[in-house]
């Protein structure tokens, strides 16, 4: 049987980017990912989004690791020449009842360690974006954009270039805990053919799938599984161009951030997500809900014409918290949790995933290979 320092379970963002410092620290890594391509599902069905820190309660890892990450980002970026702008983005009260949730907003955020919010003036925001309507609204300089696609390519190139594997197409079937390794069944999902691994090192990176596969190791103890609810959000784009060049993000609603205006690097503006609990795996987007976008944007964007949204693409963020209930933080779960030993289980990495990717993975190394520090 072979044995491999490390195993990270998933070749999104995270895991790419665990990969990428675990084989800088000399490890032997392999990347299993079931897909037949990296970045399938939450790292490439998102905003794109590079978050400032702004929404997370003081103390959480979401806020630790999303103005480390942040931080740590967009010097990667500059230094691998990765598409990215700081764009900046507006989050706007549009009626004065929303205004004291903007103060509370920036209170919250500085405890955090994010300093650059500030307030401007309905004068002021339709200065910067002659379109928009508000009352009062923040300013957050640090908020960006990126290629999600063209980063995940660098950090998969950096890992290879340090001796990293990736195994497509490559699920694991299951897996036990034996004294000082994890043994993994893993097959080939285009052949069938089964094939046995063994790892003193295993990063469950596996993203809407964390739950399920530990569920599958032998000798894990199931009371430190959560229970796991897929939130689908869906975006509509604009039918011709924009007449913005921040995001703009209405203050924030249960479950999410609220229908919000993103660009990507092209300039095309995509509105959402919404929320939208389901059971299944199933991204098609019903044109349907989008009539219920119209009046959100409006609220900030009065001119957006009728007929003017079509349906762009969906996500599914992988939540430990439902419907009605504060949102969760990220778990980033090792041996002090679960007593296995060599076992890092990472569960409801949702946005900020892709911002806190890089600390994330920095935080990941610490608990697996100190020594290598």
């Amino acid at each position: 049987m072979e044995q491999i320092d490390c195993i990270v379970a998933g070749a999104g963002v995270v895991g790419l980017a665990i990969a990428r410092e675990m084989a800088a620290r000399g490890l032997d890594t392999l990347i299993v990912e079931a897909a037949d391509a990296i970045g399938t599902e939450t790292s490439s069905r998102n905003s794109e989004v590079i978050h400032a820190g702004i929404y997370y309660p003081q103390g959480s890892l979401k806020a630790r690791l999303c103005v480390a990450g942040r931080d740590m980002l967009y010097r990667y970026c500059a230094e691998r020449a990765i598409p990215h702008r700081r764009s900046g983005k507006l989050i706007v009260a549009t009626d004065e009842a929303q205004e004291p949730m903007l103060a509370a907003i920036r209170a919250s955020a500085a405890a955090c360690g994010v300093d650059d919010l500030r307030f401007v003036s309905a004068a002021e925001a339709q200065a910067l974006e002659t379109a928009l309507h508000c009352t009062k609204a923040l300013l957050s300089p640090s908020t960006g954009i990126i290629d999600s696609h063209a980063l995940m390519l660098a950090l998969l190139g950096d890992a290879e270039e340090s001796g990293a594997m990736l195994s497509l197409n490559t699920r694991i079937v299951s897996g036990r805990i034996d004294t000082g390794r994890i043994v993994l069944q893993t097959m080939d999902t285009a052949s069938g053919e089964g094939f046995e691994i063994a790892t003193s090192r295993f990063v469950n990176a596996a993203g809407l799938g964390a739950v399920a596969l530990a569920g599958s190791l032998e000798g894990f103890d199931r009371r430190f599984l959560p229970t796991l609810r897929y939130a689908k959000g869906n975006y509509f784009s604009v039918v011709g161009r924009a007449p913005f060049s921040r995001l703009v993000y209405p203050v924030p609603e249960p479950g999410g951030l609220g229908v919000h205006l993103t660009l990507d690097l092209g300039g095309t503006a995509r509105f959402g997500p919404d929320v939208e609990w389901t059971d299944a795996l199933d991204y098609r987007v019903d044109p349907a809900r989008g009539k219920r976008f119209y009046d959100a944007i409006r609220k900030y964007w009065p001119d957006l014409a009728d007929d003017s949204l079509q349906p762009a693409y969906s996500g599914i963020r992988p939540k430990l918290s439902g419907p009605g209930e504060a949102n969760s933080d990220f778990v980033i779960q090792d041996a002090t949790t679960h007593g296995s030993a060599g076992l890092v289980n990472l569960f409801g990495i949702e946005s900020p995933g892709l911002t806190s990717s890089l600390a994330i993975a920095e935080h990941v190394t610490r608990i697996l290979a100190p020594e290598a520090d």
